[in-house]
């Protein structure tokens, strides 16, 4: 049956219909389900886009004001809310984690820096200690289990993607500097989102009303041995390997690791830095927006624009990833562009994807912020078919080629 082209709504500025027309094949040809794409340039919104289904089950149509979570490009929100308290003066990249944290100088943790634990050098990507999501609501105990952890590599030597720890260091962190000691959901909705009304919650809100939010078409665990060849092999030979670092760091707590358990509404309520951001795409993409046009709503000082925009240090052993296994660069919260993961004009972007697809971006040199997001899972690390194509679409129209 042919795609009925009415569930597509939204506009385009002239001269970006290109993207428009890569939206529309993302459900004809590519298996779309539902989705949303949003698209600032020089501070405008050009591309505001949403259609399909929110919800396989009842077949209820995705809507202007729908809610999705959107996995890890929640780190890339997290780390805009770490960035404006930078900006803030209320600590330095630079800073020995412990000068904020004093529990966490224990088994060889006191001379990292808040630089390295935000650009995945720190090698505190799993942890030891097990969780569930009581422990995970209480702020006190996260702190308490990861601040023993100790390293899996030399902190420095390499860098590995803390795929699911990142937002608890980011939150436990944003916790001690601030001088209210807000969580990082708290102290992103007051000092990021009111100013720029923004729709998007680290900790969803209980009056949300749950037919707002689209339900993730996700896949079982097991449905990854039928869709290897779309991901790198030796990540997928070490996910299956219990004992190996990218198994360790996506396992703990096993709840995590399950996609449809993030439909469960106590998932969604606690606050999970790195996993369960839920909001509207278009507030992704305004809020990279903001970061790429130079901050002035938020005030943020130049000097933060300029760390969150140089590019990436390479770790002493080379760029290859220890947990995804490809070649990665990250810098205080995000991934920049690589040799394995190409996106924006230069190597000022910076973002972050999300399992199943979604990904959201800043491109400074372009004056861009980029926001998709979906809620039919795809199996690749990056690079989703459906992103790539809005992507690519929308840099042909500004006449920047894209790989």
């Amino acid at each position: 049956m042919a795609f009925d082209q009415s569930q597509i709504h939204g506009t385009v500025a002239r001269g970006f219909e290109k993207v428009r027309d890569a939206f529309i094949e993302n459900f004809e040809k590519r298996n779309e389900l539902g989705a949303a794409c949003a698209i600032y340039h020089n501070g405008e919104k050009v591309v505001d886009l949403w259609g399909g289904v929110r919800d396989k089950q009842t077949d209820a149509p995705w809507e202007e004001d729908t809610l999705i979570l959107v996995f890890s490009t929640t780190k890339g929100i997290a780390s805009l809310a770490v960035a404006h308290a930078h900006s803030r003066g209320l600590f330095a990249y630079d800073d020995l984690v412990a000068q904020h944290w004093p529990e966490f100088a224990v088994n060889g943790k006191a001379a990292i820096t808040i630089r390295q634990l935000l650009s995945h050098k720190a090698g505190l990507s799993a942890i030891d200690e097990p969780l569930d999501l009581a422990a995970l609501g209480d702020p006190d105990r996260v702190a308490a289990a990861i601040g023993k952890q100790k390293p899996a590599w030399t902190p420095g030597e390499k860098h590995g993607y803390h795929a699911l720890t990142l937002g608890w260091y980011e939150g436990e962190l944003l916790r001690r500097v601030d001088p209210q000691g807000r969580t990082i959901g708290r102290y992103f909705q007051d000092e990021v989102a009111q100013p720029l009304g923004l729709e998007f919650y680290i900790g969803l809100p209980a009056d949300i009303p749950r037919e707002r939010i689209a339900v993730l078409d996700a896949y079982a665990p097991w449905r990854m041995l039928f869709n290897i060849h779309k991901m790198p092999f030796a990540f997928v030979r070490n996910f299956l390997n219990p004992r190996s670092i990218t198994a360790r760091s996506f396992s703990n707590p096993k709840v995590l690791g399950l996609p449809k358990r993030y439909n469960d509404r106590a998932m969604q309520s606690i606050e999970l830095p790195a996993s369960n951001g839920i909001g509207q795409v278009r507030s992704i993409a305004k809020a990279y927006s903001e970061f790429a046009t130079g901050g002035e709503r938020l005030q943020i000082r130049q000097e933060t624009l300029d760390a969150l925009t140089e590019p990436a240090a390479t770790p002493t052993d080379g760029s290859l990833d220890a947990v995804m296994r490809i070649n990665t660069a990250y810098s205080l919260g995000y991934m920049k562009p690589s040799a394995d993961i190409r996106f924006g004009s230069s190597q000022r972007a910076f973002g972050t994807p999300g399992a199943g697809g979604s990904f959201g971006f800043a491109d400074p040199d372009a004056k861009v912020g980029f926001a998709y997001a979906m809620n039919r899972m795809g199996f690749y690390l990056v690079d989703d078919p459906r992103e790539a194509a809005l992507r690519r679409a929308f840099y042909d129209c500004l006449g920047i080629s894209q790989p």
